[in-house]
């Protein structure tokens, strides 16, 4: 799967999979959250730990979501050879 097959792949899952929606939902709420923290000069101890939790929810909730790019490209576009 090249790169433009894999976007329209993710942007059909966006309007038609409602697991790969809530996934990519979550992960833009932390993007910006973690936005919010970056803006800020000093953070706090507390405030580096929610940085550093953040990072790898967001890394975990788009590993799930390539996965389920990858499930359903396998199981729906016809491989080339």
């Amino acid at each position: 799967m090249n790169i433009a097959e894999a976007q329209d792949v993710k942007h059909f899952l966006l309007q038609s999979h409602d697991t790969y929606r809530e996934l990519a939902e979550r992960h833009h709420a932390l993007d910006d959250r973690l936005h919010e923290l970056n803006e800020r000069h000093h953070l706090s101890e507390s405030e580096q730990v929610e940085e550093v939790t953040l990072k790898k929810r967001k890394l975990a909730l788009k590993d799930r979501m390539e996965q389920i790019v990858l499930e359903w490209a396998r199981d729906h576009l016809s491989t080339t050879s």
